[in-house]
This record gives structure tokens, sequence and C-alpha cells, in this order.
């Protein structure tokens, strides 16, 4: 068995609360590509920001996590059902799936036997899809202290794990035919308190607090403050990297 790099189980209500939701029409077009809307598997499913969106349009999802904190945050639905285990090695039955998401987590996985694992759980032509989003952009008023704090107070923070996010994981060894998928982009209205909770679920955020002892959310609050003015919310938004493979290559 691989380790489980656990970056989150410790920020897990955190992560419930300020992660952002994924758009409905990425889900609506997924389901459009797949041969059968019955079985969904979100994998890495967090607090169940995409299952329940893979809900909508699925009878049944298994939504697995292998922190068992993330999975205590989830939010509940009569579709879903939650299982704590690893990505590589799930419960499911072979040719089960329709549908398999992995959102915002691929990066974490031992790459090659997750990518068997998935081939072995989906059904003929059933689907892959992963996706990413990369630095979130507000406005030019606080787009370059946001970068500054990615790259530069955080940025020697970061798991190496994390430049398969950053290039959209373009360059997987990917043994599905891809398809050719619309562009998406994640959007929230948030208030200035929203957004930094946002960035104290980042993994670089609590490692800088683990090294130094100190929340380097701190450095950027008062600059922040003053680039965010008097409106109460922004609109904030992330582009969202989506890569999707069909089993067998009918695509």
């Amino acid at each position: 068995m691989s380790t489980f790099k656990d970056h989150f189980s410790a920020g897990a209500s955190e992560y419930a609360q300020f992660r952002p939701g994924y758009p409905d029409a990425l889900f609506a077009w997924l389901a459009a590509q797949c041969p059968a809307n019955g079985l969904g598997w979100d994998v890495a499913t967090g607090s169940g920001q995409a299952a329940s969106g893979v809900a909508r349009y699925f009878r049944q999802v298994v939504a697995s996590d292998a922190s068992a904190a993330q999975l205590a945050n989830a939010q509940l639905h009569p579709a879903v059902e939650y299982r704590c285990e690893q990505a590589e090695r799930s419960s499911l039955a072979d040719g089960s799936v329709d549908l398999i998401t992995v959102a915002q987590a691929l990066h974490w996985f031992d790459l090659p036997r997750f990518l068997a694992e998935a081939q072995r759980v989906l059904r003929p032509g059933g689907l892959l899809a992963v996706w990413s989003y990369g630095q979130l952009r507000g406005d030019a008023q606080i787009d370059d202290l946001l970068s500054h704090y990615y790259s530069d107070i955080v940025g020697p923070c970061w798991p190496p794990e994390r430049r398969w996010l950053e290039q959209g994981y373009a360059g997987l060894d990917w043994p599905f035919a891809t398809l050719a998928a619309p562009a998406f982009e994640l959007s929230a209205e948030w208030t200035q308190a929203q957004l930094l909770g946002y960035l104290g679920t980042w993994s670089a955020t609590r490692e800088y607090c683990r090294r130094y002892g100190s929340d380097p959310r701190q450095l950027i609050a008062a600059g922040l403050a003053s680039a965010w003015g008097e409106q109460p919310v922004r609109l904030i938004r992330w582009p969202l990297a989506l890569k999707v493979g069909r089993l067998g290559g009918n695509g």
C-alpha cells in the first residue's frame, strides 16, 4: 500500500466551509458524454463538493476519501454513499462505473496504481474526468497581492506534487482516449473573510504555520483590507483545467 499523504484532515471543517463549488454545467456535460448514468465514483471527495454535483445526474454515487475527518464534514445527499478508502484500492466491482471524477486531487495519488484501478472499475466506454483549478483571480486591486502570497510567501511550502496542478495535469501517462472538453470556470462572490478562510485551507499555508509557528495570512491582511475597499463582496474566479478520457477508445 502507498502511504496516504494527508494534507487536509487537520483543517477538514475549514475545507468544507471555504473551498469553492463546481459549476453545474461541468457535471451536465460529463453526464452527456457517458454511455450510461448509473454509477459515478468521486475519488478523494473531501467534503463532497464534486460528489453532490455528480449526484444530480447519476442514479448512484460512491464518494471515497482516505481521510475520515474529511468525510465527517461531507455534504449529505440521498444518492451519495461515502466510503473511507484509498484511491488506489477501492471496494468497487470490476466494470461497474460509468464516470470517475477526481477534483483537485489527482496529484496526491500513486498515479500508475490509481490509473490501473480506474481501468479496472470503469465500464467499456466509461469516462475518467480529472480537473484542477489554478491561482484565483479577483481584480487588479487584489491579484498582485494574491500572487505574491502564492509564490513568494508560501511558495517554498508547496509540496512537489503541486507541479501537476500548475501544469493542468499535462504530460500524464494517460491510458485513455482523450475527449475534447469545453472551457469551464469556477466563480464565487466572497467577502474578505471568506477569501482569507480559503487561503487557510491551502496545504502551503498549513506547512508555513508548521515550519514557522505563525500564520502567513497575517503578512497580507492589512494590504488586502486596503485593496478590498468598501465593497462587501468581490467576484473571485478560478480557471478550470479539465482532462477527460474514455476507456476503450470509443470517443
